[in-house]
């Protein structure tokens, strides 16, 4: 499958959901590019993984911002490689730094940075304790073992209308338990 296919098969994808993410966050190493940033020279030119230059593609033609979160301990060697491929202006937030944190200080600072909420976020990682973590600040996450594909494309965005769906039906009734009985909201301030 070419870019172009893969762009086309990804704004299918993005289609088929109501619910779509405010931010779509990226690791690099092993998730958009197959090797590790501090194994390779600057001099050299990066590949990403088959489907990935289709996919981000789609999320921009879609409106859906992108950031960088990864620990790489070789920043400039990851900002040149996204320099040599032409996508680094297509990210609104690149935090890459080296940290003992998985990735949780990358996601307060990508916050901070965008002002979008934890919830509204969908994150690729190939690191299963970046995934543990950073979904328990509410962020949906997606471990992908060969890169970001259209099939870990469509598991995110099936994923995040899920916990999505499922904190407005939570919202609801909570609404609905508060609106029949506005007493027990008056327990902590009486009257």
């Amino acid at each position: 499958m070419g870019d172009e296919e893969v762009k086309e098969e990804a704004i299918r994808i993005i289609g088929m959901f109501q619910v779509l993410p405010r931010l779509v966050v990226f690791d690099l190493d092993y998730t958009l590019w197959p090797f590790y940033c501090e194994c390779r020279s600057k001099r050299e030119m990066p590949s990403m993984y088959p489907h990935v230059k289709g996919i981000i593609a789609a999320l921009k033609e879609k409106g859906i911002d992108m950031a960088i979160a990864s620990r790489s301990p070789t920043a400039d060697i990851a900002n040149t490689f996204l320099d040599k491929l032409n996508i680094k202006s297509l990210f609104v937030a690149k935090e890459i730094f080296s940290s003992w944190t998985h990735k949780t200080d990358h996601f307060q600072r990508v916050h901070s940075r965008t002002g979008i909420p934890f919830n509204s976020m969908l994150f690729f990682d190939d690191e299963d304790r970046n995934i543990q973590a950073v979904s328990k600040m509410g962020v949906t996450s997606i471990y992908v073992r060969n890169g970001v594909n259209l099939g870990a494309l469509r598991q995110g965005l099936t994923e995040f209308a899920e916990n999505q769906n499922t904190s407005e039906k939570n919202k609801q009734k909570w609404l609905k338990k508060y609106a029949q009985n506005p007493s027990l909201s008056d327990k902590k301030n009486p009257k």
